[in-house]
């Protein structure tokens, strides 16, 4: 066995074996077929195949990480409207809204305004942004319907995936070309998701050569400022796509895909942000044998963001304009073999360059303006079998980057498969999150007449080091009977040389970005499916994080360790999902998210969000084969509540209660 696979499992596999994020798991029809996911037992979607924890298909219940997996048919059931939407069905993520069209997103803590240790794929494509080692949420968009699963995992992934893959991975699979034949039109709105639509359309250009392309709009509200004045951050957003499979050859596969955007948001300080860009993606994959494959994915990036930026009282500058423009050019190679009857070997390597343009506001810059970046990588890694049912995964990647030089990522993970469907697991691993423009480049100027004097409030510091961390896991996954599921998993993360801010000893001014601190968070993730009837499966979830980051002795930092985090203790889910008759679907989901602190706008002072409850319906009925009507409501137990504080000019700003209607059309 081989990572919970047999190796003739493995060899039985290997032709479905394309890549390491292309959508593994093939519909038995061409033609896509209504809610395939729903009709699937607890043991069949354990069975599922998933590939970010290998770069290779494993079926989810044997695969020994802390992985969650959002079907499709889940995301539809939901009633999302977005992606970040979608990843609050994950129990091992932190999912909170800031404003209409911004959220906080991450594993295991570190939920700042400037997240950055989570790493984001779409397709194999790398999404976090070099400005400041996160995710621009807002940029990130699918027609929902064609998603076929989102793989996320809480806990290191630097072996396989890099640097940034600190405290977890989220891996966004689109469903292929051959899945979504055919034409599908939606539309519908309501009081914030205000008016929306969509329409894909699918067919063949020869024998197994499928495409699809797809155009979505949607236009969102206002939220609330606290006082339930309009926030004033209205959204609206144009997508386009397309995708083309070519499968006419077993030991050859081919996929090209692209998607381009434009947006317009609203910013309650003043003024609208706009975005744009566009992306196109290449990959082939080759079968040699039974026990061999590899693959080889390129693709180019563009994203455009100009976004306004304040008046700042403090250094006398004026509002203005920030434009941030980056190209990413990246190429990915991975081989995969077996060694003997006990060796699973992947390797791969990796590089990636981005062209970055930076037009400065008047309180906000970069130094220098233009920055090309080169990111060479190499990963190897042995799945080996032990003993029957023991199995040790080690490996690392090593990466060189143009700030810190060479970075080492190890991990090693065992699994004891105790019976066919209950597995154990532990590991240990190493990880960094690289610098990015914001440590190293970023200028926050004075205006005269202080200018004379302290050029700036703020700059980055070139000898800004990584930020590291050892994580130690345990974890447990079964299916206990054919109707209850559960796993289980606690860590304990030991963090060095994360970012602070720091004074100069001698003139007080410029602060700079610093790793002055250190500490460690511990916690613990459960997850329960209980499929009471054939008609009705309950889900429930629930994640506990302590959390300790320090200054180091005889260090400083102006923020008092509070810039860093701002993640509750706890949180649960419990949703409901019911097959009724008549073609129709009821879906519940009540959440409880637990109140924590942050750092306020006077820097080093704690404030708190308050804990609350909230509560999600879908109601949904399928008239035939080609229609669907539905109506969601969001955030129903309030009028509106908060979710998150950023501290920033930016006034707080309330989520309000929402509500929608939905027609799908497919033929």
């Amino acid at each position: 066995m081989v990572a919970g696979v047999s190796i003739s499992q493995a060899q039985d596999k290997s032709s479905d074996v394309v890549s390491t994020n292309a959508n593994i798991n093939k519909s038995s029809s061409a033609v896509e077929g209504p809610a395939t996911y729903k009709k699937m037992s607890l043991e069949e979607l354990m069975n599922q195949d998933v590939t970010s924890v290998a770069r290779q298909p494993q079926p989810y219940g044997q695969a020994p990480a802390a992985i969650d997996v959002i079907t499709g048919d889940e995301i539809q059931r939901s009633g999302a409207s977005s992606i970040p939407e979608a990843l609050r069905l994950a129990d091992n993520l932190y999912v909170a809204q800031k404003n209409s069209h911004d959220w906080a997103i991450s594993a295991r803590g570190f939920n700042t305004d400037l997240a950055n240790k989570l790493l984001v794929l779409m397709d194999g494509r790398t999404v976090y942004t070099p400005l400041f080692a996160g995710v621009f949420w807002d940029q990130q968009d699918y027609l929902l319907k064609d998603i076929d699963r989102i793989e996320v995992i809480s806990g290191p992934g630097g072996t396989l995936w890099g640097a940034n893959a600190v405290n977890g991975v989220i891996n966004i699979v689109s469903k292929s070309a051959e899945e979504t034949q055919g034409l599908y039109v939606e539309g519908g709105g309501g009081n914030w998701l205000q008016d929306f639509g969509a329409v894909r359309y699918g067919g063949t250009l020869a024998t197994n050569i499928f495409y699809r392309a797809y155009l979505k709009y949607f236009d969102r509200g206002d939220e609330f400022l606290t006082n339930g004045d309009n926030a004033s951050d209205a959204w609206r957003m144009g997508q386009g796509g397309f995708r083309i499979d070519n499968e006419a050859a077993a030991e050859n596969r081919f996929t090209m895909q692209g998607d381009f955007y434009m947006g317009d948001e609203n910013v309650p300080t003043g003024g609208n942000a706009h975005t744009g860009g566009g992306n196109v993606l290449g990959r082939w994959s080759h079968t040699f044998s039974d026990d061999s494959d590899m693959s080889l994915q390129t693709y180019y990036d563009r994203t455009h963001l100009a976004d306004p930026i304040p008046a700042n009282a403090v250094t006398l500058q004026p509002a203005g304009t920030l434009i941030d423009d980056l190209d990413t050019y990246d190429i990915d190679f991975q081989h995969r073999f077996h060694l003997g009857d006990r060796n699973n070997v992947v390797w791969g390597l990796g590089y990636r360059f981005t062209h970055e343009v930076d037009q400065p506001a008047p309180a906000v810059g970069f130094v220098p303006e233009t920055l090309d970046q080169n990111l060479f990588s190499g990963f190897a890694q042995d799945e080996i079998m032990l003993v029957k049912n023991v199995f040790l995964t080690a490996g690392t990647k090593i990466e060189h980057n143009d700030y810190t030089g060479f970075e080492y990522e190890p991990s090693g993970r065992l699994q004891w498969n105790a019976t066919p469907k209950q597995m154990f697991w532990g590991a240990i691993s190493r990880a960094v999150r690289t610098p990015s423009r914001v440590e190293e480049n970023e200028r926050l100027p004075f205006g005269p007449p202080i200018s004379a004097i302290f050029p700036n409030l703020l700059t980055g510091n070139t000898d800004f080091e990584s930020e590291k961390v050892i994580a130690y896991e345990l974890g447990y996954r079964a299916q206990l009977g054919q109707k209850i599921s559960t796993s289980v998993s606690g860590y304990y993360n030991d963090y060095q040389d994360l970012r602070s801010t720091g004074i100069n000893p001698v003139t007080l001014f410029p602060f700079t970005f610093q790793n002055n601190l250190e500490g460690y968070t511990y916690g613990a993730e459960l997850s329960l499916d209980f499929q009471i009837f054939d008609w009705w499966r309950l889900h429930g979830g629930y994640d506990w994080l302590k959390e300790d980051i320090h200054v180091k002795p005889g260090q400083t930092d102006i923020n008092n360790a509070l810039n860093e985090t701002a993640d509750p203790e706890n949180q649960f889910q419990i949703r409901s999902s019911m097959n009724l008759p008549k073609d129709i679907q009821l879906d519940t989901a009540l959440r409880w998210v637990d109140a924590f602190q942050y750092n306020s706008s006077v820097a080093g002072t704690p404030a708190s969000v308050p804990s609350y409850f909230e509560f999600d319906a879908r109601l949904a009925w399928r008239l035939n084969k080609h229609w669907e009507f539905s109506i969601v409501g969001q955030n129903l137990l309030h009028d509106r509540h908060l979710e998150y504080v950023s501290p920033s000019p930016a006034p707080e700003e309330e989520i309000g209660r929402s509500v929608y209607g939905k027609v799908a059309f497919n033929w």
